[in-house]
């Protein structure tokens, strides 16, 4: 059984006001190339397959040209809904999609839709988990002891029945960590660290092999069974160094998983180039590179360059950030920190250090102790 693993498209995504929409339909149009040379059984979704709970009119038209591809080729398709999604809205027409071999996780209501299908090894479980949060399954299973992300997740799988003699597959759009390492994460994410949102990889152990999206950069967590198959594209230039890939899983006999990933290359890259500007605009620079894709320029100019992104832009269009490095902008951001040090309490500092820490507010109570403790070094108490 060989499935393509995909997540996070956000399609109808904008980064700095520039929009993606081309770039996703490029990716796409790739991914179904490769489905074209590698012939798999099935392609699974796992979430934020838009950017918005309510996507413009092109990003839909863009999803059904992708989907309606998938069953011209005789490829099935499961997809979930993330956090960044509807689930209402994504779930709409689910019922006579499938019957099209398009399986869409209807809005959860306590129990997982699921699917089987077989090859010579015998038969595979899809179960498809769109994205939940505690307030949601506390209110399907009032008796549960519902305290986190990680408590909500166990208690809904702990409630299917899976077959053990079969190889069982999650599609699922959660933040998921294990050991208390914190996976690799991007700035275009939305998640909360320190325990908040995180869903230990334990939950999952029943699982022959765990799809997730939620996090944009490729990786396994926990064990190789489960995975991150990333964005398709670079959503932020913290994610310069990422390569971008599609993920092959190959489930052959219960306990043989084997894992692939097919590098993609974007109609456009995202960037980081430095330097000062007469360096920049020069040929020998430029030439060989794809002056056309996303960047984020620093010029190293001591003086001050009079309509500098004017100029940059008749040979680099799509510059998404300009920023300086050079001493008059190190000076500046050394005396602004500074200055807010000196204007802040030192309750105010600790509240900042905890929140840095934790990802977290301190709670009044623990406020007051923090503030006694402090008076009391003072001598004020």
């Amino acid at each position: 059984m060989k499935l393509v693993h995909l997540a996070d498209l956000h399609i109808g995504k904008r980064v700095n006001e520039f929009s993606l929409l081309e770039d996703q339909r490029y990716i796409l149009g790739q991914i179904l190339d490769i489905c074209a040379v590698i012939n798999p059984d099935g392609i699974v979704i796992a979430g934020d397959v838009y950017d918005k709970t309510i996507p413009v009119a092109e990003a839909v038209e863009l999803l059904d040209e992708f989907l309606t591809d998938l069953v011209r080729r005789g490829i099935p398709c499961w997809v979930v809904s993330g956090n960044h999604d509807s689930a209402e809205r994504i779930a709409f027409g689910s019922r006579i999609m499938a019957t099209q071999g398009v399986h869409i996780a209807p809005v959860f209501n306590g129990t997982l839709y699921s699917t089987t299908i077989s090859d010579e090894f015998g038969k595979v479980d899809i179960y498809l988990l769109p994205f939940i949060k505690p307030a949601l399954v506390r209110r399907i299973c009032p008796e549960a002891e519902i305290d986190s992300f990680s408590s909500a997740v166990k208690v809904v799988l702990d409630n299917q029945s899976l077959a053990d003699d079969r190889r069982n597959i999650l599609v699922a759009h959660q933040f998921v960590t294990a050991g208390g390492m914190e996976p690799e994460r991007s700035d275009s994410e939305v998640i909360s660290v320190g325990g908040v949102d995180n869903v230990d990889a334990d939950v999952f152990a029943a699982f022959d092999y765990v799809a997730l999206g939620h996090l944009h950069c490729p990786q396994s967590i926990g064990r190789e069974g489960i995975r991150y198959a990333g964005s398709p594209l670079k959503y932020s230039f913290s994610e310069v160094w990422q390569v971008k890939s599609v993920t092959v899983v190959e489930l052959r006999e219960k306990g043989d998983l084997r894992i692939n990933t097919v590098p993609l290359k974007p109609r456009r890259d995202m960037r980081r180039i430095k330097g000062p500007i007469g360096h920049l605009l020069s040929a020998a620079v430029y030439m060989g590179a794809n002056t056309d894709d996303y960047l984020q320029v620093t010029l190293t100019d001591e003086e001050e360059i009079v309509d500098a992104i004017g100029k940059l832009r008749t040979v680099y269009p799509n510059i998404m950030h300009l920023d300086y490095d050079n001493r008059r902008s190190r000076a500046l951001q050394e005396m602004g920190a500074a200055t807010d040090i000196e204007n802040r309490s030192a309750l105010q500092l600790f509240e900042e250090f905890y929140r840095m820490q934790n990802n977290a507010e301190l709670e009044p109570e623990q406020r007051g102790i923090v503030s006694r403790m402090l008076d009391q070094l003072r001598g004020e108490a």
